[in-house]
């Protein structure tokens, strides 16, 4: 008898998932997308940084330093140029992570004085900094010694050595090239480049969740229902809805900003006014993807389940925990199709750059797009029947 209840029980909850198709759809995406996510977006090895090379002369040393950059998987040569303005501004405009710059005497072997070759990083990308600056300093020791060998063949070609001449000799093969960084950002810490991440991503986590209990909570509780039983339209509760979870989770994200701040030391480099105005995007950008989820979800339940195969996505590939640049490019195309990288791009530039509202005018008008189409969809596609 106890068998046949429970599995009366089994068949009923079965039956009731068949006839939620969005609940069943989400619960066998769930597992895939986990452990595919989990498995590329949390970082790999960098690879395709992109950069640009700076040759100010012509010759074997510029031609082979420029070849063996080019061979090396960490790089992504976007271009090679003679200009030095020209490459900075390509890093302060986040065209590329960084510029190699060689010198106009880089092929200049006979010459006593040592080239400096300058590397021009964006370091307030702290991952990629890390990546490329030990590699880069590796790559040209290397370079070093090979051009302070060629030095020592040629003195010991242009006549007979003497003692001073060894001196001299052994003193252009360790003072053969000389190499500096200029972190345009200065020194970035790890803290600083995920704190902006962690401020957007917990302003989506709360801000979709919240909708669901919102919305899809009181819709399942019969709380929905008696408020259309009143003289109330749509577009009131929505937008009482949207006011009132504005305010509780840009108080919550100004809360954790100020506590990066004080424990962690982080600094604002731009405009806190325009630090909090972008977090007030980003929230209303993520209410409103909460309304248009919300706007068919007959419960709580089936609410979550259908949040779970955006939020995964967008957690992992938008760029919060590591560069995009680190995951595959399919990933690294698709980062692109979620309103969370911009939001991390925007208040990173602001945060850690010092941007202004004109360097990041695009992510703020993508953002703006995402928020009219989500409110959009979400008003219209809103069922008070369900």
């Amino acid at each position: 008898m106890e068998t046949k209840k429970i599995m009366w029980m089994i068949k009923k909850d079965l039956l009731e998932l068949w006839r939620h198709k969005p609940r069943l759809i989400a619960i066998l995406l769930f597992p895939i997308i986990a452990i595919v996510f989990f498995g590329y977006g949390m970082g790999g090895s960098l690879e395709n940084i992109p950069i640009v090379i700076v040759e100010q002369s012509h010759g074997p040393v510029t031609d082979q330093t420029v070849a063996a950059i080019k061979n090396m998987s960490l790089y992504d040569v976007k271009e090679v140029t003679s200009d030095p303005d020209q490459a900075k501004d390509m890093v302060e405009s986040g065209a590329v992570k960084a510029a190699i710059i060689l010198p106009p005497d880089y092929d200049n072997l006979k010459s006593r004085q040592a080239p400096t070759v300058i590397l021009y990083v964006d370091s307030s990308d702290q991952l990629a900094t890390q990546a490329i600056v030990p590699a880069t300093q590796t790559l040209f020791a290397r370079i070093s010694g090979e051009i302070g060998v060629q030095k020592m063949q040629i003195e010991g070609q242009t006549g007979p050595i003497t003692q001073n001449g060894t001196s001299n000799m052994f003193q252009s093969i360790v003072n053969t090239i000389n190499f500096e960084v200029d972190r345009i950002y200065g020194d970035v810490k790890y803290m600083d480049f995920l704190i902006p991440g962690i401020l957007a991503m917990t302003i989506m986590f709360a801000c979709m969740g919240g909708m669901g209990r919102s919305i899809a909570g009181e819709r399942e509780t019969g709380e929905l229902a008696r408020l259309f039983m009143t003289p109330t339209s749509i577009a009131t509760v929505v937008g009482g809805k949207i006011m009132s979870k504005l305010i509780t989770e840009t108080g919550r994200a100004l809360i954790l900003l100020i506590v990066a701040i004080v424990l962690f030391g982080v600094t604002i480099k731009g405009s806190i006014l325009l630090t909090v105005l972008l977090l007030v995007l980003t929230a209303l950008c993520f209410v409103g993807f909460g309304i248009m989820i919300s706007a068919r979800a007959e419960t709580q339940e089936d609410y979550m389940q259908m949040m779970m195969p955006f939020q995964m996505p967008m957690m992992f590939v938008s760029g919060v925990f590591y560069p995009i640049e680190t995951m595959p490019w399919f990933f690294q195309k698709l980062a692109y199709v979620f309103p969370l990288t911009y939001a991390n791009d925007a208040l990173r530039a602001v945060i850690l750059k010092g941007a202004g509202i004109t360097e990041i005018w695009s992510d703020i008008m993508i953002l703006l797009a995402f928020t009219f189409i989500f409110f959009t969809l979400g008003v219209t596609r809103f069922n008070r029947d369900i």
